[in-house]
């Protein structure tokens, strides 16, 4: 017999890891849901607001960089403008956790560039950041712990069973290597270009396929996600 007192209560469940992982990286993803239950692309973004601070730095060192041929004043003119961001995000006390992450991501690609010399380098660390993300994602569909499961799957308060539904296990294997999509197509694009050394190319294609294609991922990733049952389906 247990030498345990017996509280007359019944023993509380084992917290699950996967349930806990999940609801940290659904709380950590900022995906947003109409009232109808689609997923709120732009609000997931940021807003507008969000969609100028991600794009502008990017935008403003490429166009200073075409029109000077020099790399100081583009990343000069790259780092106060997400300088500018942080300071009206602390002024007004709003996201600033992203408005930090954005300048932190500014500042990195800005020393590479100017450790090399070369304005190319300025998006290399991207190509590790979406390296990473592909590989962590085909890694989750593997192992059969799809990651957009894990994230839609607290969004939309399945929690993780899912998994016991093959059809839904499949849906967010689908969802996830859309987005294995979105990064592999960034690299097969950017990559070659750099190589090039077409800075203008290469600068153009990161705007266009940083967060315009991963909301276009994101979207339909939901969308052929969704259960059968969900509102707005």
């Amino acid at each position: 017999m247990s030498d345990e007192p017996d509280t007359g209560r019944p023993s509380e469940p084992e917290a699950n890891p996967a349930d806990d992982l999940g609801r940290r990286l659904a709380e950590g993803s900022g995906i947003h849901r109409t009232a109808s239950g689609q997923v709120d692309v732009l609000k997931t973004v940021g807003g507008i607001r969000g969609l100028v601070e991600a794009l502008l730095p990017g935008i403003v060192f490429l166009g200073v960089f075409m029109a000077t041929r020099d790399l100081n004043p583009a990343l000069v003119s790259s780092l106060a403008i997400a300088v500018v961001f942080t300071i009206v995000r602390l002024l007004r006390k709003s996201g600033l956790t992203q408005a930090l992450t954005g300048l932190a991501g500014v500042v990195i690609c800005a020393l590479v560039a100017r450790t090399t010399g070369n304005a190319r380098d300025f998006y290399v660390p991207g190509f590790f950041t979406n390296g990473a993300y592909l590989v962590a994602l085909a890694i989750s569909v593997f192992v059969r712990w799809p990651l957009m499961g894990l994230v839609f799957g607290f969004i939309r308060g399945e929690g993780t069973d899912w998994r016991r539904d093959s059809a839904r296990r499949a849906a967010y294997a689908v969802a996830t290597w859309i987005i294995v999509g979105v990064f592999a197509a960034r690299l097969l694009v950017q990559l070659p270009l750099y190589f090039a050394d077409n800075v203008e190319a290469l600068g153009a294609a990161r705007i266009v396929m940083g967060i315009p294609l991963y909301a276009m991922g994101l979207w339909l990733s939901w969308l052929v996600s969704r259960p059968a049952a969900e509102p707005g389906s």
